[in-house]
């Protein structure tokens, strides 16, 4: 076996086993793009070698999506038809690993935004929420190197240098990858566990276009990626991941956000995307490039003009300290601060969500970190605890300041 192939099943092999965690006698559904054979032939191969019953590959391609919304009609854009909600179904109590990196991010630039945002399977997507809610699927979602997406980052087809960036935010440059990953898990958990002891009522954003306050819900919990299904299967649902992330109270968000990273969405590029809130719901969206797919998502997807996430990421990130903007919004939105619009996260609850939780079908998140933004921790008695500046964490500081 070459040096590349071994680290190509050393990938997937962490992708099995630390990411969807597959259990002995679990099917496992694999859904690769069609230009990412190589890898899903890979989490196939460890998948199997993890003690799988049976893998399901699904492949994805992007052109037929395109054609679908260039050409098909109205109906198909949200079509969900029987045989796929039935694979679905049976998703539940197994696991599924996905893969991201598009080997065209404008893909569908030059097509219509408005149709654009109104394709979604709204049926399965429903169905999905549902599992996420009860936790019966092991999931994970990985990265895939190829031609296409280096081509995005770099300006050329250099797929080893795409590798080796990925390997770094992957932790494959450990002597042992899955213990390290263990390691880096429990840190977040950590700092995670401490800001949910503050108990704040708010986060409070400032940064150049940026005066955000959003409110918090006392029930929800600040986590990491790594959750436990209803069965207890331990898994981690994004690698790479460096985030700490909450679900907020949909109803408080007030003032103006501006994203700090390009975003890749459904084909296109969003460049300086920027929101108005008023009463926890969206007013206003502003973009260089791009702000009609989002305003089309926002009209078209009730309550997606809400909140359904806020995560916390420092300058320890290994994909921040790679360098690279990946185009891809697993890797960038653990580059740095991330805020989703839509559907939120039942994950940050011990036990049923709380109502003021957003229910959407989609969940968007886009970066607005960087070493210009200030982020405080606003408590009940509107005092503010500084938790982020220069992207490194104060919090523990500043407990101890309060404490004394």
């Amino acid at each position: 076996m070459t040096t590349t192939d071994e680290r190509l099943e050393r990938y997937a092999e962490l992708a099995v086993r630390v990411g969807a965690n597959v259990q002995a006698g679990q099917e496992v559904f694999v859904h690769p793009m069609v230009e990412h054979w190589e890898l899903g032939r890979a989490v196939v191969r460890q998948a199997y070698r993890a003690g799988a019953s049976y893998v399901h590959v699904i492949y994805r391609d992007d052109h037929l999506r395109r054609a679908m919304i260039e050409l098909g009609p109205d109906s198909a854009l949200t079509y969900s038809p029987a045989w796929e909600k039935e694979l679905t179904l049976q998703t539940a109590g197994n696991a599924s690993i996905g893969t991201t990196g598009r080997p065209d991010s404008r893909l569908l630039a030059d097509l219509d935004g408005e149709r654009i945002g109104r394709a979604i399977q709204v049926e399965i997507a429903e169905m999905v929420q549902r599992q996420h809610r009860e936790n019966t699927v092991n999931w994970c979602g990985i990265g895939a190197p190829n031609e296409g997406w280096a081509t995005q980052i770099f300006g050329e087809p250099d797929v080893e240098r795409l590798w080796e960036k990925v390997a770094f935010c992957m932790r494959l440059d450990e002597p042992d990858p899955v213990q390290a990953w263990h390691e880096h898990m429990a840190r977040l958990d950590a700092r995670a566990a401490t800001l949910t002891a503050l108990r704040p009522d708010a986060l409070h954003y400032r940064g150049p276009g940026t005066d955000l306050t959003i409110g918090l819900l006392p029930s929800a919990r600040w986590g990491s990626a790594r959750f436990r299904t209803s069965g207890g299967i331990d898994y981690v649902a994004n690698m790479p991941t460096e985030e700490i992330f909450t679900t907020p109270d949909s109803r408080r968000a007030e003032g103006t956000i501006r994203s700090s990273l390009p975003l890749s969405l459904n084909g296109q590029i969003i460049r300086d995307l920027e929101f108005t809130f008023e009463d926890g719901r969206i007013v206003g969206v502003e973009a260089e490039e791009g702000a009609d797919l989002v305003r089309s998502q926002i009209a078209t997807n009730e309550n997606a003009d809400r909140l359904g996430e806020i995560a916390l990421v420092t300058s320890e990130s290994r994909v921040g300290q790679s360098g690279t903007l990946f185009f891809d919004t697993l890797f960038d939105e653990n580059a740095t601060c991330h805020i989703a619009y839509g559907m939120g996260l039942p994950y940050a609850f011990d036990g049923e969500p709380d109502p003021a939780t957003n229910v959407c079908n989609i969940h968007i998140d886009f970066m607005v970190g960087g070493p210009e933004l200030e982020v405080d921790a606003v408590l009940a008695d509107g005092s503010e605890v500084p938790l982020i500046r220069n992207e490194e964490w104060l919090l523990a500081s500043a407990a101890h300041s309060l404490a004394r």
